[in-house]
């Protein structure tokens, strides 16, 4: 396994961690949906950002879902897998070479995020049709949803910012 490789598995496995960790350690109760709100979402941001599409991907899905086994809420662990590893995807794949080259928040950055934000509302409302059975109830995730990926763009963009000094050790270094 070249060093590059193994670089991104460790990263990779970190970020896994840290999302699972700030989804846990975090938890707003809501009342509408018996679900939580999250601060999960700005380390997906992160890492996507930082990492890649890839990384992105692998650290919301399984991070994400990860944490929902861990605090009861297994039945919405593969929904969350699928929603969150599109947002990470999503992210990564708009502004992870833009943002490579100086480490800056742009727009396009910022726009990302608003993106991958705008995904996990939508997909948690579909998923919620499912479960929750029928599209009126579902209705009272968007606002909670919401609430969340509005608040994770702007902590996403706190941890970007905040760790923009140690990039050598993601670039490799």
């Amino acid at each position: 396994m070249s060093r590059n490789v193994l670089r991104e598995v460790v990263l990779t496995a970190l970020f896994v961690a840290l999302v699972a960790i700030a989804t846990m350690a975090i938890k707003i109760p809501t009342g509408a949906t018996q679900g939580y709100l999250n601060v999960g979402e700005a380390v997906i941001f992160w890492a996507a950002l930082w990492l890649g599409p890839r990384t992105g991907a692998i650290a919301g899905g399984v991070g994400s879902a990860l944490a929902d086994v861990l605090t009861g809420y297994a039945m919405w662990a593969p929904w969350t897998l699928a929603i969150k590893g599109l947002e990470g995807l999503l992210v990564g794949v708009l502004a992870h070479r833009p943002f490579a080259r100086g480490h800056a928040l742009t727009a396009a950055t910022v726009g990302a995020m608003v993106a991958g934000a705008a995904w996990m509302v939508t997909g948690y409302y579909l998923a919620s049709v499912v479960v929750l059975h029928g599209f009126a109830p579902a209705l009272a995730t968007i606002p909670e949803n919401g609430l969340q990926g509005l608040a994770s763009v702007v902590l996403g963009a706190v941890l970007v910012r905040a760790f923009r000094g140690v990039k050598g050790l993601v670039e490799g270094r």
